[in-house]
């Protein structure tokens, strides 16, 4: 039994899989006899934030905190950072785990104020920038003046640690590469519903997320077969995606549900396709495999480390979609669930393996 430890987790948003990863470790860590704090923003989340904070409250001894963090940068990230370091040193943590790229910050900030040390998880975050734009000239450059400071990097996937690497550059920081993972209890089948369609999207409905390329895929696979699509989320560009729908008169063909918990959405479709521009690991893609679904997704980011070559397309193509969604609804594939990745995507490996990487730094 290791040591136990005390540990403060540090993000800005509660929602998303960012949050989901830190609701998992915080789970996993207490089962395993550490204790562990939340700082986190109190502008966004809404009520579902402030009910899966109350929930996972249990888990967190050294208590839940939010104090308002804006999404840019900007003049309040310092008073942000040192509120940070106050409300982590009166717990006394022994090490300071941030989460994305303002977690990241005023993790490694306070981390370096206590004298303790501090892990920085990206979750993707700045690194879906590049230094071509000024945005993200910005962004990485704040990423990379401040990497000294950490005292170790955790990445959710290869693909992440390969883009800081290039980006960023690891210099002599510790890095360690540990897959998310999923409870027992998510690895259990789910039927299709009465009313299913062929296909499921769950995930925020936004431009990167490939929502318009997979109507266009169903425009497009029309001349061979009619496609039904239930398409499960909320976002930004839901406006955009309905009004393409209706302009390609797929209206009869395509269904907008809002959000909706991912094992109900998984119920309205038999094969899952997530069509991103852009991914880091994403949560959704471990959850609809361990649902038995089948899977269509765009080779893009961690998903190669997730799924075999058969089953992923190129990004931004919605000819290559509709080809890969026409194949599976001729002669369906079925499920893709291995015992090895059973093994591999599991909570308590994740923990296990988080809780090394603590151990070595403190």
């Amino acid at each position: 039994m290791p040591r136990p430890l005390k540990i403060q987790m540090v993000f800005r948003t509660p929602v998303g899989g960012l949050f989901r990863h830190v609701r998992d470790l915080v789970r996993g860590l207490s089962e395993e006899g550490h204790q562990t704090g939340i700082i986190c923003d109190s502008l966004t989340g809404g009520e579902g934030a402030t009910a899966a904070l109350a929930e996972i409250e249990k888990y967190c001894p050294l208590g839940v905190s939010r104090i308002p963090v804006s999404r840019l940068p900007g003049f309040g990230d310092v008073s942000a950072a040192r509120h940070v370091a106050r409300i982590a040193g009166k717990s006394t943590p022994d090490l300071i785990h941030g989460h994305g790229a303002k977690g990241g910050l005023y993790a490694r900030l306070a981390g370096r104020s206590l004298g303790i040390p501090s892990i920085y998880v990206p979750h993707g975050g700045s690194l879906h920038y590049n230094w071509s734009s000024p945005s993200g000239a910005i962004f990485l450059a704040t990423e990379k003046l401040i990497r000294p400071l950490g005292s170790g990097l955790h990445f959710v996937c290869a693909f992440e640690r390969d883009q800081f690497a290039e980006k960023i550059g690891l210099g002599r920081t510790p890095a360690r590469v540990i897959h998310n993972g999923l409870w027992p209890e998510e690895f259990e089948p789910v039927v299709p519903a009465a009313n299913s369609t062929d296909i499921v999207y769950v995930g925020e409905l936004r431009m990167l997320k490939g929502v318009d390329v997979l109507i266009k895929a169903i425009a497009i696979a029309r001349a061979t077969r009619q496609i039904t699509a239930t398409i499960v989320g909320e976002g930004p560009d839901r406006r955009a995606f309905e009004g393409l729908t209706r302009e390609l008169e797929l209206d009869r063909q395509i269904t907008f549900t809002g959000a909706l918990p991912a094992r109900t959405a998984f119920a309205r479709g038999r094969t899952f396709v997530m069509p991103s521009r852009a991914e880091s690991f994403p949560y959704v893609i471990l959850e609809a495999t361990a649902a038995q679904l089948p899977v269509i997704a765009s080779r893009v980011g961690g998903i190669p480390e997730l799924l075999p070559e058969s089953n992923m397309v190129n990004p931004d193509d919605p000819q290559e979609l509709a080809s890969a969604i026409l194949r599976q609804l001729a002669v369906p594939q079925g499920a893709i669930l291995t015992q090895n990745m059973r093994d591999h995507l599991d909570c308590r490996r994740m923990t296990r393996d988080v809780c090394k990487f603590y151990l070595d730094l403190t």
